[in-house]
């Protein structure tokens, strides 16, 4: 059974940064690509960015030069660094997982998640 487990989210000014970690176990994480998503309130889960098994990597527009998607296969654990934050990059952030994709599904569909950290951009 996969499990994630997100930390690193809190609090930040704009123009702040966090480090968002993701540990991830019941699959092979290696060969498995990764993917962030966010839930701003009152608005649907978005794709963010993904990681390939290689290393490859793809960023949705709103984010592309300021976050940047990483993995460390020998910890089970993805990343995702966020620079330069903005009031609406404010939400709740969730990693995933999928063994059977080259990319992640940017429609999220998937039967697992964890339960998400909460990152609140400030002004």
């Amino acid at each position: 059974q996969v499990q994630l487990v997100e930390s690193g989210g809190g609090l930040v000014q704009t123009g702040g940064s966090l480090r968002l970690s993701c540990a991830a176990s019941g699959t092979k994480f290696s060969a498995s690509a990764i993917g962030w998503y966010r839930q701003a309130p009152g608005h649907q889960r978005e794709w963010v960015a993904s990681i390939t098994s290689s290393g490859g990597t793809h960023y949705a527009d709103s984010v592309q030069g300021r976050f940047t998607i990483s993995r460390d296969n020998a910890k089970n654990t993805g990343y995702l660094r966020m620079n330069s934050l903005k009031l609406e990059d404010t939400g709740v952030y969730y990693c995933n997982i999928d063994p059977h994709r080259l990319w992640m599904d940017p429609y999220g569909n998937y039967d697992y998640w964890g339960q998400g950290t909460q990152v609140t951009v400030s002004s």
